[in-house]
C-alpha cells in the first residue's frame, strides 16, 4: 500500500512539474491561505482571492485568517485556521497562493532581534524551517506554490516600518526556497509601490493592502501563473 501511495505521489508531482498550463477551457483550482495580507478586503469582495477568481473565471477558495501565525505559545491558540499550516485542507489544488511569517516576526520578536525566529521560520538557504516544511508538504500533493512577501510603504512611515529590514531578510530566504524547490515561486511585494508617498495601495492603517493593493497583488500572482 505504501509503495502504491508513493507511486501515486510521483505521478501527481510529474504532472505538476510539466508546467502551469491548462487544457483549453479548463479552470485551475486555487487555494489562498495565510494572514491579513490575503484576508484584507474579503468582506468587501475585494481580497486577493476575489481578484484572482474574477480573472480566472472560477471560484478561488480562501482560508486566510487575520493574525494567523506559524507558532503559538499555547498549542490550542492556533486552532480554527489561526495556525497557517491548518489552513491547507480540501483540494486537490492546482495552485496554492500563500504568505505568512509576518505575525510571528512582529509578535514573536518585535521585528528586533529576530535571528532565532527567522531560523525557526526558514533557514538562510531556504531549505529548512516551518515554511519550507509546509511548502514541501503542499508540493507533495502536486500543487504549485506561489509564496508572497509583504508590502512596504515607500516614503511614508507606517506602524510596522521598523519591520522592513527583517522583512528584507525574510524575502531573501523565501527567494532561496523558491530557487531550491521545483514548482515554487516567490513573489516579492516590497517594491510593488513604485512612487514615493503613494498610499493608495494601503488601507488607512498603512499596514494592510487596500482593494487596489489586493488587486495589484493578484495581478502579479496571475503573471506567475502565466495568465
Amino acid at each position: 500500500m505504501q509503495v502504491l501511495t508513493r507511486v501515486f505521489r510521483v505521478l501527481i508531482l510529474a504532472l505538476a512539474l510539466a508546467g502551469p498550463g491548462f487544457a483549453e477551457g479548463a479552470k485551475p483550482s486555487v487555494l489562498v491561505m495565510g494572514d491579513s495580507l490575503m484576508a484584507s478586503n474579503r468582506i468587501k469582495g475585494g481580497a486577493v482571492s476575489h481578484a484572482l477568481g474574477k480573472a480566472l473565471g472560477t471560484k478561488v477558495v480562501d482560508h486566510s485568517v487575520f493574525g494567523a501565525r506559524y507558532f503559538y505559545i499555547l498549542p490550542l491558540s492556533g486552532a480554527a485556521g489561526m495556525r497557517i499550516d491548518a489552513q491547507f485542507r480540501g483540494g486537490p489544488w492546482d495552485y496554492v497562493v500563500m504568505n505568512g511569517g509576518g505575525n510571528d516576526i512582529l509578535f514573536g520578536c518585535g521585528c528586533g532581534r529576530c535571528n532565532r525566529m527567522l531560523d525557526r521560520l526558514i533557514s538562510a538557504d531556504g531549505r529548512s524551517g516551518a515554511i519550507p516544511e509546509l511548502v514541501s508538504e503542499i508540493r507533495e500533493t502536486g500543487a504549485r506554490v506561489i509564496y508572497t512577501g509583504y508590502l512596504r510603504t515607500p516614503g511614508v512611515t507606517s506602524p510596522v516600518e521598523s519591520c522592513g529590514p527583517v522583512g528584507d531578510r525574510l524575502d531573501l530566504r523565501l527567494a532561496a526556497m523558491a530557487k531550491a524547490m521545483e514548482g515554487v515561486s516567490f513573489l516579492r511585494l516590497a517594491d510593488l509601490v513604485k512612487k514615493d508617498g503613494d498610499t493608495s495601495y494601503h488601507a488607512i492603517d498603512l499596514v494592510h493592502p487596500s482593494i487596489k493593493g489586493s488587486r495589484a497583488i493578484a495581478a502579479k500572482v496571475l503573471e506567475l501563473m502565466g495568465q
